[in-house]
C-alpha cells in the first residue's frame, strides 16, 4: 500500500491540496461574517467534507481503475435509477431538485453523475470504436448520455447539464470524430439552443439578458449577483483587502459568496495576486492531467483523463466567467475552493483516480 501512495503525482496532490487549503482559508472568513444557526458552521462543515474527499481520493488512488470498465454499465444505470428518483423525492434548494436529503448533509446526485458519464462514456467508446463504427458509435453515445442530461436538465440544473454537455463533447472529440460529423453535430447543437430557449424559465432568461447587457437589464433583480461579484473582483485591487476585510463578502453584499461567487471573495481578499495564483495552481493541475494522460496504459484510462480534464475545465471557465461578468450566472461551483461536499468529494475522487493512472504508467515502461 505504502508503495503504491509514493507512486502518485505529487505535483498533481500539493496543487489540488494547496487549492483546498486556500478555500477553507477564505470560507472561514466568510464564515465569521455569517449568520450562525447553532449547528457547525460552513468552514468546519467543509473540514468534514475534505476529510472524507481525502478518504475517497486515497481509496481510488489505490483502487485499479479498470475494475470501472467492467462496472461501467452497472454505474451508468445506477446512475440513471438514481437521477430519477431524485426528481421524485428529491430536496429542493436554489430552486433545483437535485438533492438527496441526510439530515446532517445533503448530496447532490449530479455532482456524482458527472463521473459516472465519464466513466461510462470511456468504457463504451474504448470497447465499441471498431464494433459500431464511428457514425453508430457517435448516435449510440448522443442517445445513451442525452437521457442523463435530460434528467439532469429537469431537475432544473443548466449548468450541470452544460457540464455534462461539456464532458461529452470533449471526450467525443478526443476519440477520433471526422469534420463533416462534427460540423452536423455543431448544427444540432445551435437547433437544440434555439429550442431549448423556449423551455428555459424567466429568471434563467433574465440571467443571459443580463450577461449580454452586463447586468443592467435588473440592478436589483437578475443583475443583481453578477454586479456585486463584478464589484467585489474590482476592489480588491492588486494585493487585496486581507482575510477577512473583504467589504463585500463580508458585510453580506455579495449573493452565494461562499458558493457559486467564491472566486469573487478571494478576488477582493487576496486581490490580483490571489487571482492569478489560484489560476496558475489549476494551470499546473491541467498540466499534471495533460501528462498523466499522455503516460495512459490504455485508451480507456486516458479517456477516463480527458473526461476529468473536460469536467473540471468547463466548471472553472464557467464559474469565473461568471464572476466577473463574461458567462451567464449557472450555479456551477469552483472545484476545490467552493463550499459543498458533493463537489469536493468527487473532485477528490476523480484526482484518486488520475493518481491511479499515473502509477500504472511504470507498467508500460517494464514491459517495453
Amino acid at each position: 500500500m505504502f508503495s503504491k501512495m509514493l507512486k502518485n503525482d505529487w505535483v498533481l496532490l500539493f496543487s489540488t491540496l494547496l487549492l483546498m487549503a486556500i478555500g477553507l482559508v477564505v470560507l472561514y472568513s466568510i464564515s465569521v461574517a455569517m449568520p450562525q444557526d447553532g449547528g457547525l458552521s460552513i468552514f468546519w462543515r467543509q473540514i468534514i467534507f475534505a476529510a472524507v474527499g481525502i478518504a475517497a481520493m486515497i481509496f481510488f488512488s489505490l483502487t485499479n481503475y479498470q475494475i470501472f470498465k467492467l462496472r461501467s454499465s452497472l454505474i451508468y444505470f445506477a446512475t440513471l435509477a438514481a437521477l430519477v428518483l431524485v426528481l421524485v423525492f428529491g430536496t429542493t434548494i436554489r430552486g433545483t431538485s437535485g438533492w438527496i436529503d441526510f439530515g446532517f448533509f445533503n448530496v447532490q446526485l449530479v455532482e456524482v453523475a458527472k463521473l459516472s458519464m465519464i466513466i461510462f462514456l470511456a468504457s463504451f467508446i474504448s470497447q465499441k470504436k471498431m464494433e459500431l463504427g464511428e457514425t453508430g458509435r457517435l448516435v449510440a453515445s448522443i442517445i445513451l448520455c442525452g437521457i442523463m442530461i435530460i434528467l439532469v436538465v429537469k431537475q432544473p440544473d443548466f449548468g450541470s447539464a452544460m457540464v455534462l454537455v461539456g464532458i461529452w463533447l470533449g471526450m467525443t472529440i478526443i476519440s477520433g470524430v471526422s469534420a463533416k460529423k462534427m460540423a452536423i453535430i455543431a448544427l444540432a447543437g445551435v437547433i437544440i439552443a434555439v429550442l431549448g430557449w423556449f423551455q428555459l424559465r424567466p429568471y434563467q432568461k433574465d440571467r443571459i439578458f443580463s450577461l449580454v447587457k452586463f447586468g443592467v437589464v435588473d440592478p436589483q433583480g437578475s443583475g443583481y449577483n453578477v454586479i456585486q461579484s463584478i464589484i467585489a473582483v474590482g476592489s480588491g485591487g492588486f494585493s487585496g483587502k486581507g482575510i477577512g476585510h473583504g467589504s463585500q463578502s463580508q458585510l453580506n453584499f455579495l449573493p452565494e459568496k461562499h458558493t457559486d461567487f467564491i472566486f469573487a471573495s478571494i478576488a477582493e481578499e487576496l486581490g490580483l495576486l490571489g487571482s492569478f495564483f489560484v489560476i496558475g495552481l489549476y494551470g499546473i493541475i491541467f498540466y499534471r492531467i495533460r501528462k498523466i494522460a499522455l503516460s495512459a496504459p490504455d485508451n480507456f484510462g486516458y479517456l477516463i483523463v480527458v473526461g476529468i480534464m473536460c469536467m473540471l475545465l468547463v466548471q472553472i471557465l464557467e464559474n469565473i466567467g461568471m464572476n466577473i461578468g463574461i458567462m451567464p450566472v449557472a450555479g456551477i461551483p469552483l472545484p476545490l475552493l467552493s463550499y459543498g461536499g458533493s463537489s469536493l468529494v468527487v473532485v477528490l475522487a476523480s484526482i484518486g483516480i488520475l493518481n491511479n493512472i499515473y502509477s500504472k504508467k511504470e507498467t508500460i515502461i517494464q514491459q517495453e
